[in-house]
């Protein structure tokens, strides 16, 4: 582990950190922090950083209620700047936005990126917009019990690949699972956020059984 006297401040006694939210990797902001403001994030397991148009600490927070809990803080390599996961209790931006960095500047048009996130988000418009043409869009015409059977379906194909320990058919079929229950998800208005949760708190029970095992 990095102490604080390994990190390496600039002359102002700041050091960059880049805050990402620990589930979708998104980056939410960059802030500065001095010592005093690490140490403060540290002990409180909360954001703290240093102000600089204000020239004062500033706990994330403290007013608008929107605190971030940090899961992890990781130095780069030459100690001079900071990776700070977090849980946000609300948007990181002062405009109100999640992220500080909603402003498109370049997209590469042969360099395609995919996320889950993403994924849902055009699940969910096409629950709303229907498309003529869509798979997404007639599933949700077709209604519950339709998803509920092509779940049920692509659940059966994921026990056939795996029996079979073809792993190239498995994760194809995984695949197709994943898609329709999001599927599912949209129409029952669970969010990943929802998901994320729960496999958060089975993930401290079972450290919490292991560790009772253990003892």
């Amino acid at each position: 582990m990095v102490t604080i006297d390994e990190l390496k401040f600039d002359e102002k006694g700041l050091i960059p950190a880049v805050v990402v939210d620990y589930a979708t990797r998104r980056v939410l902001m960059v802030a500065y922090m001095n010592r005093e403001s690490l140490a403060i994030s540290l002990e409180k397991g909360l954001t703290c950083f240093w102000s600089r148009s204000r020239n004062e600490l500033w706990l994330k927070g403290a007013t608008s209620g929107n605190y971030q809990h940090i899961i992890s803080v990781t130095a780069d390599c030459d100690r001079d700047s900071l990776v700070i996961e977090v849980k946000a209790d609300g948007p990181a931006c002062h405009l109100g936005t999640d992220s500080c960095f909603e402003y498109p500047v370049y997209k590469s048009d042969t360099q395609e990126g995919f996320t889950t996130d993403a994924l849902m988000e055009m699940i969910l418009d096409r629950k709303i917009n229907k498309i003529e043409g869509s798979y997404t869009s007639y599933l949700f015409e077709k209604g519950l019990d339709k998803i509920l059977k092509k779940v049920g379906e692509e659940s059966t194909e994921v026990i056939i690949a795996g029996k079979a320990q073809d792993k190239a058919e498995t994760v194809y079929e995984i695949a197709d699972l994943v898609y329709h229950v999001m599927v599912l998800m949209a129409e029952s208005g669970i969010s990943l956020d929802d998901v994320r949760a729960e496999l958060g708190r089975r993930h401290v029970i079972d450290k919490k059984v292991k560790q009772e095992k253990m003892t």
